[in-house]
């Protein structure tokens, strides 16, 4: 019982102590004047920051709880133009024990609404902040006296950042800024958390400086920040001086779900329609004057991981360099974007290239891999390089062990931007490569099997695939050996022909032709091949032909010679032939005038329908006799 009567005196003896705290405070609070409380605060916000604001609205004293002194219409800097800092409210909440005996202390600050302005001077790179950052650096200084142990807390209720450099063509808005400062009341750190909306998403943001005063001078100090958004999160973790030259050193992290949306997020288009989504980066960071080197490079895009080197810098021309090198690349989300051939694989690709924005910044980018595989065809160690300066593009092919052989080469892209064209250059080399997949893959002809050597030099202009073909000119040559041409037997036909030159009713498009030797040469004129050569030489069979090839249509318009290969006492049997249609599925077509003349029993229908005096049925005997063929023209 002694107990606990004691316990009810010591808390009426509380209760009278609050009660009478409460009462000084109010007394004291009635006692302050409108004119006193935003002296004190303005003087309060001098001392801590620096900084000198003017109140330009009304001032209101709340009575505890809790004790705060809010100014009306509060701005920084020059207010007959754009203040750096403009505010509806500025709300500061005094510490309760200095009002007990009248005094004002700023517990902490809340802006309401604040319209922040951050802009850069053409020429000086200085911007409307400098001279306030120099007093607040002043204000900091250690060992400088001040009137109280300063601000503890900044916040920031639905504020609003303007960033504008004229320079780097830069004017940002950050809109419902919503962020806490820690401010370096006994400690010399810094930090900021909080959010803001930028370009219609939610950034998360966090700072933590770990010397804000060497860091407002420009001395070394370290640095962590922050930023996660849903299309991006970056981290960093370092040291900032920003004594010129500006330094920035540290570990840089990033990762996004789909690289394309941040892409569209920052108001860049993704390059090529295919790929550019899971992304990640880690790397050691070097950041100089507008200069970043990025080393011990760890990259992941599309799950391909590369590692190397970086470099970027920033100027009239943006320019980016380094050196990456994988185990494995897969590049076919990519390759949709550069289909020579439409769906159905019989008409050129109609479709623009993205070639829009290679002008925009400057490249030299080396890459090498184990292996690499596009559309599922496996390519082996591959060493390639880029170069983009001044809007024109060179793609070069150092190695890369493809379709069984080796290719190598380039390739140039010029955009012309005031004729609305784009030039294309490009030098190749096949190597001991498959033909059969080789020229499958990239011109949809599946009709030479075997190894052989592929080049080409070429030049056009158009923004597609399809009106590439209808300018392009150049020289071509295949060679080849120890293979076949697919879809003839031109030995069978041979044979056939040769014991009987009327025998009809077959399909000539079947069976494979094997030779030992093939050479073409061709030239090619606005899209027009002219076959100047074409040799092939078989144990059974020798064949030659010569005409045009329209690139565009993908036809073919031959004429040749096929001829069994005979012993030394032996006469060898020839034929003259056409070859016309489209290249995967062309028609052979012997000459019936020359079938006719070397059977006697025809002889004298062909010259009736010559002479134009034989009827319709004799037209149709003929038909029958060579079964359906039409006549072809001689050679």
């Amino acid at each position: 019982m002694p107990t606990e009567i004691g316990f009810k005196r010591l808390g009426l003896v509380i209760g009278i102590a609050v009660a009478l705290g409460l009462g000084a405070v109010a007394a004291s609070s009635l006692l302050i004047s409108v004119d006193a409380a935003r002296d004190a605060v303005t003087a309060q916000i001098r001392a801590a920051t620096g900084l000198d604001p003017r109140v330009r609205g009304a001032v209101a004293i709340s009575i505890f709880p809790p004790d705060t002194v809010s100014l009306g219409d509060v701005v920084l800097g020059d207010d007959r133009n754009q203040p750096v800092l403009a505010t509806q409210v500025l709300t500061a909440r005094l510490r309760l024990l200095p009002l007990l005996v009248g005094r004002i202390e700023i517990a902490d600050i809340v802006l309401v609404r604040p319209h922040i302005a951050l802009a850069f001077a053409r020429g000086s790179g200085r911007s409307n902040w400098s001279s306030l950052v120099d007093a607040l650096a002043t204000a900091l200084k250690p060992g400088t006296q001040r009137a109280t142990l300063s601000i503890s807390e900044i916040r920031i209720n639905d504020g609003t950042i303007i960033i504008d450099d004229p320079v780097r063509d830069i004017r940002e808005t950050l809109r419902h800024v919503e962020m806490s400062l820690a401010w370096p009341s006994i400690t010399s750190t810094f930090g900021a958390t909080g959010q803001f909306a930028w370009r219609n998403e939610v950034v998360e943001a966090g700072l933590n400086v770990s010397d804000f005063y060497a860091a407002l001078t420009g001395e070394p100090s370290g640095l962590k920040f922050r930023l996660a958004s849903t299309p991006l999160k970056v981290a960093f973790d370092g040291a900032l001086s920003s004594k010129s030259p500006a330094k920035i050193d540290g570990t840089l992290a990033a990762d996004a779900g789909r690289l394309r949306d941040v892409l569209r997020w920052l108001g860049k288009s993704p390059p090529v329609e295919g790929g550019f989504n899971r992304f990640a980066l880690k790397a050691q960071v070097n950041a100089v004057a507008g200069a970043v080197a990025l080393s011990a490079v760890n990259l992941e895009l599309d799950g391909n991981i590369t590692e190397g080197v970086l470099s970027y810098t920033a100027g009239e021309r943006n320019n980016l360099k380094g050196t990456l090198a994988a185990e494995t690349l897969d590049l076919t989300p990519y390759a949709a974007t550069f289909h020579f051939l439409t769906a159905n694989a019989r008409e050129w690709n109609t479709a623009q290239m993205p070639l829009d924005d290679i002008a925009a910044v400057d490249l030299d980018l080396r890459l090498s891999a184990a292996q690499v595989t596009v559309n599922g065809t496996k390519i082996g160690r591959t060493a390639a390089a880029a170069n983009l300066k001044d809007g024109r593009l060179n793609l070069t092919i150092g190695e890369a062990q493809a379709f069984g052989g080796l290719v190598t080469g380039s390739l140039a892209i010029a955009k012309d931007a005031g004729a609305g064209t784009t030039e294309f250059k490009s030098q190749m080399q096949f190597t001991g490569v498959d033909l059969e997949s080789c020229l499958g893959q990239l011109f949809g002809l599946r009709r030479i099997d075997g190894k052989g050597n592929l080049a080409f030099a070429l030049d056009a202009t158009g923004d597609s695939v399809d009106a590439i073909t209808r300018t392009v000119g150049g020289t071509a040559t295949l060679t080849a050996a120890d293979g076949a041409l697919m879809g003839f037997n031109v030995e069978q036909l041979l044979r056939r022909l040769e014991r009987r030159p009327l025998s009809g009713g077959s399909d000539f498009r079947s069976g494979r032709t094997p030779f030992s030797k093939l050479n073409v040469a061709l030239k090619i004129v606005d899209g027009l091949a002219t076959i100047d050569d074409v040799h092939m030489d078989g144990s059974a069979v020798r064949l030659a032909l010569v005409g045009t090839s329209s690139i565009p249509t993908r036809d073919l318009d031959l004429r040749g010679t096929a001829a069994l290969v005979a012993a030394a006492n032996e006469n060898a049997f020839e034929l003259p032939f056409v070859v016309h249609g489209p290249w995967d599925d062309p028609i052979l077509l012997p000459d019936t005038e020359f079938l006719i003349r070397r059977s006697g029993a025809g002889e004298s229908l062909r010259k009736a329908v010559q002479e134009r005096s034989a009827n319709e049925a004799i037209r149709k005997a003929i038909e029958r006799l060579t079964g359906g063929l039409p006549l072809a023209p001689r050679p």
